[in-house]
């Protein structure tokens, strides 16, 4: 239920994106798994016309397998995909330009949920619920925020555990002034020994 769902969301954009449908002439045939660690294990496939979306099966090895946790490849279809894998968060194998398709595949298909969530219960519930959702979210990166600066301070300042940003900035602007006078030195020791060592 949960796989015809998804792919019904996933296809119902293919319409108005020619770049997507130019992608999934070009992925006929190819298929991706999605290993979502100790959850479920997808696999996704072209043919051609539309996205098909399968329990994996491990009878034929995909063209590319993506695996991670489920935080981390839902943050792999958004902008900061190519962080999430620069970190090790996922991790690719196979066909990498199979992989990075279906990546850009799943951008341009990526469903408004608000629209999605118009067709079930109208319009101005959908854009009440939506603007709710937005200002939770902000709500909840403020007290994020807020809370890291607390702790921060009350570490920094309250047991000491911590340095300021002032005072670890000058710190290693010190190390780096040693380092420069260290070298410098080493560069005029250099020259005297070629110099008195020569004669």
């Amino acid at each position: 239920m949960l796989r015809a769902t998804l792919g019904n969301l996933l296809n119902r954009g293919l319409p108005r994106s020619p770049r997507a449908r130019q992608l999934l002439a070009e992925l006929e045939g190819r298929t991706l798994d999605i290993d979502v660690r100790d959850l479920v294990k997808l696999r996704v496939s072209s043919n051609g016309l539309t996205l098909e979306i399968e329990q994996t099966r491990g009878d034929t090895p995909a063209s590319a397998t993506i695996t991670g946790g489920p935080l981390s490849l839902l943050a792999l279809s958004g902008d900061s995909g190519q962080a999430v894998i620069q970190r090790g968060d996922v991790r690719i194998s196979g066909d990498t330009d199979v992989a990075q398709s279906y990546r850009e595949l799943a951008q341009l298909l990526r469903p408004d949920l608000e629209e999605e969530l118009s067709l079930v219960i109208g319009d101005v519930p959908a854009h009440q619920l939506a603007r709710l959702a937005r200002l939770g979210g902000r709500f909840g990166q403020r007290a994020a925020q807020t809370t890291l600066q607390n702790l921060a301070e009350y570490l920094g300042h309250e047991r000491g555990d911590l340095v300021s940003r002032n005072e670890g900035d000058e710190f290693l602007r010190g190390v780096d002034a040693v380092r420069e006078a260290a070298d410098r030195l080493e560069a005029r020791l250099d020259v005297l020994t070629r110099r008195y060592g020569a004669s």
